[in-house]
């Protein structure tokens, strides 16, 4: 089946900083060259620019931390122009290298450090040991161990209080999924409880109860819970209907990618990109024993997330073996049409497997050690073109599989 074909197509995107951003910038744009288009705006705009049959239009998003900020960036109707002004503050020179019109029509204010790394002020002064506000006991009384317990208690550097700012103020004022002409689902994790919270137009619960769906939330401040990566950013407070704050911080502590989210919504075609790609050897960088701590700490990190990407593409694709195994002996024993299809229904109920629904998975080339080594929150102009381009390249050959 051709993709031009696919009827409700969605976009997942995932987190990992300004960088991911980029990646994912880059993808959009392959995309673009491919023939997708991407509708967003208020629902007037939407159905004055997007025909309702018009083949390879994205009108379901899915964002994580990074993810959730370039995801409502289209979903409020954004050209990939305004977008990569908006980070590239200005400058040309990307624009001018990967896209064909380098002009922005569209006001949308540069996004700036100050908008991303707002100082969590109130918590920066829990740095000061709490022995030296009062005349309790001193370090010789309580040692190291209540130094570091009881002094140091700062639940996050920076917050993302100015990202939440950035997006109600400059990018959707209305600030409501409601009043968005397309379906927009930002993915965070609730701190106090275990369980991830898919923030959007409807309030409901999920098959999985670790899973629930809510409304409560601005579009904006489901941004700044789902981008609050710890310990950077301290979790960010949301008040629920009953007017109680829950805290919520980045949106994949649970699952990298929520591609389940655009399949229980009816798409069948599910196209998710993500930054993560361990390191592979190149003897031009040689062993990563050689480049410190952070750089072997960030090594471990990816090749964990890289686990848990690919025991569940294993596992639905597992799932699906044995879906097309058992509809393959049904249809040689030549049941009946209806019994075989009350057969497949509950397997498919059981396993949230949806045989109409395929996956495009596009990720970082292993051997591109440029975009491994890349500062996760960098706005440098040459490391975001660098970034975009990796992204441009990754999405072309993952579409080379597919017709379109």
């Amino acid at each position: 089946m051709k993709l031009s074909e696919k009827k409700n197509i969605a976009l997942v995107l995932s987190g990992g900083g300004i960088k991911a951003a980029a990646f994912h910038i880059g993808v959009c744009l392959a995309l673009k060259e491919k023939g997708f288009r991407f509708a967003g705006g208020t629902k007037e705009e939407v159905a004055a620019h997007h025909d309702e049959n018009a083949p390879l239009t994205f009108r379901t998003y899915v964002g994580s931390s990074a993810g959730s900020v370039i995801s409502t960036f289209l979903a409020a109707g954004f050209s990939l122009n305004a977008i990569i002004h908006a980070f590239e503050q200005g400058s040309s020179e990307l624009s001018e290298s990967l896209l064909s019109t380098p002009t922005f029509d569209e006001d949308l204010r540069p996004i700036s450090y100050r908008d991303i790394f707002s100082i969590n002020g109130k918590e920066m002064l829990q740095l000061i040991p709490s022995f030296f506000k009062s005349r309790g006991d001193s370090i010789v009384n309580g040692g190291l161990e209540v130094l570091i317990k009881n002094g140091f208690k700062l639940n996050g550097l920076f917050s993302t209080k100015g990202l939440e700012r950035y997006f109600r103020e400059e990018v959707w004022p209305t600030n409501t999924f409601q009043s968005l002409g397309v379906d927009l689902y930002i993915v965070a994790t609730q701190l106090n409880q275990s369980r991830k919270v898919i923030f959007g137009k409807e309030d409901a619960l999920s098959k999985d109860k670790s899973v629930v769906y809510s409304n409560y939330a601005t579009i904006s401040e489901a941004i700044a819970g789902s981008a609050a990566l710890p310990p950077v950013f301290s979790p960010y407070a949301i008040k629920n209907r009953s007017g109680e704050e829950m805290f919520f911080f980045d949106g994949e502590i649970r699952d990298t990618m929520s591609t389940h989210v655009a399949a229980d919504h009816g798409s069948d075609l599910v196209i998710a990109s993500y930054s993560i790609q361990p390191y592979n050897f190149s003897p031009v960088m040689g062993s990563l024993h050689e480049y410190g701590i952070p750089v072997i700490l960030n090594q471990a990190l990816y090749q964990v997330i890289e686990q848990k990407i690919e025991y569940y593409i294993k596992a639905r694709k597992s799932v699906e073996a044995a879906y097309k195994a058992v509809d393959g002996y049904l249809k040689q024993i030549n049941l009946a049409d209806e019994q075989r299809q009350k057969l497949l229904s509950i397997i498919s109920e059981r396993t949230g497997y949806v045989p109409t629904t395929d996956y495009i998975y596009i990720h970082p080339d292993p051997q591109d050690y440029n975009l491994f080594f890349a500062d996760h929150f960098s706005l440098n102009p040459q490391r975001l073109k660098a970034t975009v381009w990796g992204g441009f390249k990754a999405a072309i050959n993952a579409l080379r599989k597919w017709d379109i």
